[in-house]
């Protein structure tokens, strides 16, 4: 097995770049997509069965899509090999679910589209975390850091502009709107927090999709017991869960589409780092903006001012993350990365080589073929069988749409699913 690792074709440092930039465009999409649900928050549902509702479908996502691409003996094998990552996996997940529900209240007070630029300051975060724990940047040259500290302070700018659009052009009283902003800048510093454990695991050799995995126990068991106390109790909570079952179906579906899009950025921040993979990621904005206005036409009622500024935040955000992705890690800022994962292969007496051949996206857990299993095939028919349960009862809520603006996003979404699925599996079979 070791020479096998030693002589298959590596794809070189550029081309994993290149892979994580597809990832970290493909992520944008879904996770854009995946949050236009949260717009039923608007009609009286509360943000807490909004959150839940999308997280029973996170949940069940994040089981049957590792298990259909890898397998579970792959799955757990891979986590019994490095079993101090769980731990960490289940805290990001109760991060995540924190920042999620926080995410529908910054929804519900000031809009999609304002409320999606300001939450991806996590960019922000996630790039100081990258620096200070991971050595990203490390060894990069003068261009590289000024592109990525001339994005960190364009997203800076634009997070600026959109808090002015919304202070005074919004429709929502201030107060309201001041706590939307809030609760969106929260959830960005969740967020980018959040992704501590994601590089800790990666630069560890885990596979992202038993990472998720584990990832989806923390962040439902923490949606599900903010849920019961905000209603008061586990009896008050069924009832709302049953007047919402009508529309459960679209939280479930957002869900989903959520684990398609985080699993994209899983990789991203894999194979270019967070410091760079998440800002890319954060392109979701523009597909947030794309939903809220052209699907919602939520920018319909303001006027011209507010709307530029709108599109201007957006747009120079943006070009601070796509500014930030393509500074590209070479020579010794690679190092500085074999640096810290033989920091982490020392401190867990991990195996380097295997570390080292998982992080070039080799994948040498897949050498040893894990079996697969019958009854996987069972567990991927009780999923889909939810789905059609829920799809049965689901009933059209009370929102405007625009049906052939939803079905342009939807299929620009399904090809960068299919084009940047493909490229995963050609360079590294999903390592």
């Amino acid at each position: 097995m070791t020479r096998k690792l030693e002589t298959a074709a590596r794809p070189s440092a550029g081309s994993l770049h290149r892979l994580g930039v597809a990832c970290g465009l493909a992520a944008g999409a879904w996770l854009g997509g995946a949050e236009a649900p949260t717009k039923l928050v608007t009609i009286g549902f509360s943000p807490f069965i909004v959150s839940l509702g999308m997280v029973a479908g996170v949940f069940v996502a994040r089981w049957t899509v590792p298990m259909v691409l890898k397998g579970t003996s792959y799955v757990w094998l891979d986590l019994k090999e490095k079993a101090h990552l769980i731990a960490w996996a289940v805290l990001a997940g109760m991060l995540w679910a924190v920042a999620n529900t926080l995410t529908v209240f910054a929804v519900r007070n000031v809009g999609l589209s304002i409320a999606f630029p300001l939450w991806n300051i996590n960019s922000l975060v996630g790039l100081f975390w990258g620096w200070l724990l991971f050595k990203e940047l490390r060894g990069s040259s003068a261009r590289e850091r000024a592109k990525v500290l001339g994005g960190a302070a364009a997203m800076v700018a634009g997070a600026c502009l959109l808090a002015s659009a919304t202070e005074h052009h919004s429709g929502a009283a201030a107060p309201r709107a001041a706590l939307g902003i809030l609760a969106a800048l929260g959830a960005g510093l969740l967020w980018g927090t959040m992704y501590i454990p994601y590089r800790k695991a990666y630069i560890s050799g885990m596979n992202p999709l038993s990472f998720v995995t584990v990832f989806t126990f923390g962040e439902l068991a923490t949606t599900f017991a903010l849920a019961a106390v905000y209603h008061g109790g586990f009896g008050p909570l069924a009832v709302q869960l049953a007047k919402a079952q009508p529309a459960f179906f679209w939280l479930f579906l957002g869900g989903f589409c959520w684990v398609l899009g985080d699993l994209f950025q899983q990789y991203a921040a894999k194979y270019i780092g967070i410091g760079r993979g998440i800002p890319l990621s954060n392109t979701n904005q523009l597909w947030g903006l794309a939903w809220g206005a052209l699907v919602f036409g939520e920018l319909a009622g303001l006027g011209f001012t507010a709307q530029a500024l709108i599109v201007a935040g957006s747009l120079i955000m943006i070009a601070g993350a796509v500014a930030i992705a393509f500074a590209e890690a070479r020579g010794a800022e690679q190092l500085s990365w074999s640096e810290a994962a033989r920091r982490e292969c020392d401190r867990y007496r991990l195996d380097l080589a295997r570390v080292e051949a998982a992080r070039q996206g080799n994948d040498p857990l897949s050498e040893e073929k894990p079996p697969r299993h019958w009854w996987e095939a069972l567990v991927l028919l009780a999923a889909t069988a939810v789905f059609v349960y829920l799809a049965a009862g689901a009933r059209r809520q009370a929102i405007e749409v625009h049906l052939a603006w939803m079905a342009v996003l939807g299929a620009l979404s399904i090809a960068l699913l299919i084009v940047c699925g493909l490229l995963l599996w050609k360079r590294t079979r999903f390592s």
